[in-house]
């Protein structure tokens, strides 16, 4: 813990950085997707994100590259959780390891809005698990259309 950081602060800030480097949350994920069709499918119309861009990535401009938003009005500089996607049909299935992602986990309200979720996705026919409850969390799991583990997760307290 820096000088800088008090303890339970819960600002990242590297030892011996200034307190102006802090970490404030985090801007975007970007996934690898085989069909940005079906992604936007399932990321807008099931999970109810915004389509806030389609473009192509710069670093690599014959690849499609879309973002989305859970709040398409809030500025870049807001906390807001954004996904992009780059769809590369091409590419093999990921296998989970070491520097892989395992899942993303989606914050709900309450508790009560996770067994709304569980039961809103089953009748749209996407599979999930039974609702998990583990340490003052209730969540549950469910998959994109190219396997990414997705947890919708709520306090239990």
């Amino acid at each position: 813990m820096s000088e800088d950081q008090p303890a339970g602060s819960g600002e990242a800030v590297p030892a011996g950085a200034p307190p102006s480097m802090r970490v404030t949350g985090l801007h975007h994920a970007t996934l690898i997707c085989s069909d940005l069709e079906r992604t936007t499918a399932f990321y807008r119309d099931v999970l109810g994100f915004a389509l806030i861009d389609e473009s192509v990535n710069p670093d690599d401009p014959a690849t499609r590259h879309f973002w989305f938003s859970n709040d398409p009005r809030a500025p870049a500089s807001e906390p807001t959780l954004r996904l992009s996607f780059l769809e590369y049909p091409q590419m093999e299935p990921a296998t989970q390891g070491l520097g892989g992602v395992h899942h993303l986990a989606f914050a709900v309200g309450s508790a009560d809005e996770v067994e709304a979720w569980r039961d809103y996705l089953q009748q749209r026919e996407v599979p999930t698990t039974e609702t998990f409850d583990r340490g003052g969390l209730r969540s549950v799991y469910l998959r994109d259309p190219d396997g990414q583990i997705i947890e919708i997760v709520a306090s239990s307290d």
